[in-house]
């Protein structure tokens, strides 16, 4: 196979001086075993190969990819490119494209994950499965690995390799399910027996569960629950949903708890990611939140050169319709344990999980949704039973705001989404059903 760099280069070529252009080069492979009634039913891998070109003829941008980087597909590749964007209406703000500039990789890339075989996944899922063989489990395991290449006709280049792993799966009962999930860099790290247990304990502590009213309840968010929080929250501190109006964010002042301090960094361990953007920016860590101080906003290039400042590495694919992403983000972890933060509570709710969640008002960051495979009773400092999924309406922001986040677990661990965030214990969440 030609080397991806090599490939990039080629395409310049054909481009040569008709455009301003730029070429990512990627090259991997996906792979997943499924399970269900503890039981592997399905395995899949896709090996991916392919060249994207983005370029600006006469102020009119388009961008294409392909699979086929054979001679005649690169250059089919940039002749429809061309074709295309002499079509198109002029982009007024098209920034330029990235200067050259140092990008350091981190290099989290693990040979025997990126090429596992699915007898090696069967064995975190069977150590999953095996955890409590009297309760049926259903989930999957996944593994990737990536090579990227990049290169701009202004002279930048950038490369990178990254590799993941993740088990994520519950265990269930006739009337409960409890979630046990994992992910890394490198297959090796997963335990799936640990997380299987973890997945049947809270299966056997939320049988049967009880009907509770809906109302207001203190709660316990574990790290899946967290997560689905920082996610939306991430989206009021994009350049461009800032710029529109239609953020919440207002820098400089105190909108969350002290405790909160939230900063994007690829470099922090535990995080996913190449250290350089789509544009082939490298991405620099942005403090968004320090001791619940609005402090900052992540930049594409686009969104930097409209507020006039430099951009900080945070542009994907198609960006340019809806903006900048932030995928590092990490929350600070406190020193509390689980159990810690658990009896703490007076009376209130353990929260494993949220899901189907659907934003009604980014600017007061109001989200919707169900919590799921596990939510609990917690008296007197204890889980005393599991209760069934309720719907909230809650605004993120509230729930996150000054004096309502009492306590942060020491327990921040990676998602597969590649943020790293603990348990929170927070004073109120809105139930409505």
């Amino acid at each position: 196979m030609t080397a991806l760099p090599e490939l990039c280069h080629q395409v310049l070529d054909l481009v040569g001086g008709r455009a301003e252009a730029e070429v990512t080069a990627t090259a991997g492979r996906s792979a997943l075993t499924r399970f269900a009634n503890s039981a592997i039913h399905q395995n899949v891998a896709d090996d991916h190969l392919s060249v994207r070109l983005r370029l600006v003829a006469g102020g009119r941008m388009a961008a294409a990819t392909t699979t086929r980087v054979d001679a005649e597909g690169l250059g089919r590749l940039v002749e429809r490119t061309l074709e295309a964007a002499s079509v198109r209406p002029p982009d007024p703000g098209w920034p330029g494209l990235a200067p050259p500039a140092a990008v350091t990789d981190p290099d989290r890339h693990d040979p025997e994950t990126s090429g596992a075989s699915p007898d090696r996944r069967a064995e975190v899922v069977a150590a999953f499965v095996g955890a409590d063989l009297d309760l049926a489990a259903a989930g999957y395991c996944d593994t990737s690995g990536w090579e990227v290449a990049f290169a701009n006709s202004a002279g930048q280049e950038a490369g990178g390799r990254v590799s993941s792993a993740a088990v994520d799966a519950i265990h269930r009962t006739p009337s409960s399910d409890g979630l046990g999930w994992q992910a890394s860099t490198r297959l090796a790290d997963l335990d799936g027996g640990a997380a299987g247990r973890v997945a049947a304990d809270k299966a056997r502590a939320g049988a049967d569960p009880a009907d509770l009213p809906p109302g207001r309840y203190e709660v316990v968010l574990e790290p899946a629950a967290v997560a689905d929080v920082v996610s939306f929250l991430l989206g009021g501190f994009s350049g461009r949903t800032y710029a529109e109006g239609r953020s919440f964010v207002r820098l400089g002042e105190a909108q969350l708890d002290p405790r909160v301090t939230l900063r994007d960094d690829v470099a922090a361990p535990g995080t996913l990611g190449l250290a350089f953007d789509a544009e082939g920016t490298p991405k620099q860590a942005v403090d968004l939140v320090v001791e619940g101080v609005s402090a900052g906003l992540y930049h594409d290039r686009r969104t930097a050169h409209q507020a006039g400042v430099a951009g900080t590495g945070h542009a994907v694919v198609g960006g340019e319709s809806f903006g900048p992403m932030a995928r590092n983000a990490v929350l600070s972890a406190g020193e509390r344990s689980l159990e810690e933060l658990i009896g703490s509570v007076d009376r209130g709710l353990l929260v494993s999980d949220l899901w189907y969640t659907r934003v009604l008002d980014p600017k007061t960051q109001v989200v919707t949704g169900l919590t799921r495979n596990g939510t609990f009773l917690i008296e007197g400092g204890r889980v005393v039973k599991g209760v069934r999924n309720l719907r909230f309406t809650q605004s993120y922001v509230e729930a996150l705001g000054p004096g309502r986040v009492l306590g942060v677990g020491g327990d921040a661990r990676p998602r597969q989404s590649g943020y790293v965030v603990p348990s929170l214990h927070l004073t109120s969440w809105n139930f409505t059903s």
